[in-house]
């Protein structure tokens, strides 16, 4: 017995002219005999009839195309950038601090020395305490 799927892929098979000679006239007996797999080939020849290459394309006014080039030209991803475009006159912090600065505010990873230390053994002793809060 042939499933659906099976039975939509032959049919679209035949329909597309995939087959060969043995296949189609075997799919052309079946067309006679099974009533699904006839159905299955009207629902692809219908669905594949907008497809038809015969069909002559229709051509479109050269305004039309001018039209969409026009909408496309005035989308903001299409202007050209210049050099006033920049977001220089917003005022912004500077990455790197200067070297007046104290190093605790320039973040954790750069606190060196006895500062450093004591910083990592109290992360520690408050893990610790955590740890032992929690098995207690």
């Amino acid at each position: 017995m042939v499933d659906g799927v099976d039975r939509m892929t032959r049919a679209g098979n035949y329909v597309l002219g995939l087959m060969d000679d043995d296949e189609r006239e075997r799919a052309e007996r079946d067309l006679e005999r099974d009533g699904d797999f006839r159905d299955a080939v009207v629902e692809i020849a219908e669905r594949m009839h907008m497809f038809d290459i015969t069909a002559s394309p229709e051509t479109l006014p050269r305004t039309m195309w001018e039209a969409v080039s026009a909408r496309i030209a005035d989308m903001p991803q299409m202007r050209a950038a210049s050099p006033g475009d920049n977001k220089a006159d917003i005022p912004s912090r500077p990455i790197i601090q200067p070297e007046g600065t104290k190093a605790i505010w320039r973040g954790p990873h750069s606190v060196g020395g006895s500062r450093g230390l004591l910083m990592a053994a109290a992360l520690i002793a408050a893990f610790a305490l955590g740890y032992l809060a929690a098995n207690l």
